[in-house]
């Protein structure tokens, strides 16, 4: 089996991609309040904070910045991962069990980036907002209701008319 590293570094802000193991369920956004409620519930007993988060059916972004002196994202990943797994079998939602017993909803492991200064973070940022359109959900970014994104424009960060023409950073252009 591969040895994964991850980096690791105190305090930092970090971008995630996390997926469902099953790539056409949409069990993320027909149970958001769900979802909400295990990050709420982890963020009560592990403190981080959210930068930009969005939320598509089988798979979701964020940007995390955990407080001085941690580096946990993997601990906060296996609680929130397991809340949402127990409390969808609550909910008499059932999953295959994979080969150690436990339910299958998740893909096993998750993507980490370490952002290394205010421009990978901001053209993080723009990906994760504009990601509903790029993959077709909705024409416009203001037209995704699970994203952080509202946050940006309620705080005056962002219009919102944002990413309605594809954002272009240095030949990169989000949505094609």
């Amino acid at each position: 089996m591969v040895a994964y590293r991850r980096n690791r570094q105190e305090g930092a802000s970090y971008f995630f991609t996390v997926t469902l193991k099953n790539r056409q369920a949409s069990l993320l956004t027909d149970h958001i309040d769900i979802l909400r409620r295990c990050f709420k519930h982890c963020k009560t007993n592990n403190p981080f904070y959210i930068d930009a988060v969005v939320v598509l059916p089988e798979h979701l972004h964020t940007i995390w910045t955990l407080p001085v002196a941690d580096d946990a994202y993997s601990k906060r990943w296996r609680l929130i991962k397991a809340a949402f797994t127990r409390e969808l079998q609550k909910e008499g939602l059932t999953s295959q069990k994979n080969k150690y017993g436990g339910h299958s909803i998740w893909q096993r492991r998750y993507w980490e980036h370490t952002l290394r200064n205010e421009r990978d973070f901001n053209q993080h940022v723009d990906y994760i907002h504009y990601n509903p359109v790029k993959h077709g959900l909705v024409n416009r970014v203001s037209d995704w209701p699970y994203s952080s994104f509202h946050r940006y424009v309620n705080a005056g960060t962002l219009h919102n008319d944002w990413g309605s023409e594809p954002v272009s950073e240095n030949g990169r252009v989000y949505g094609e």
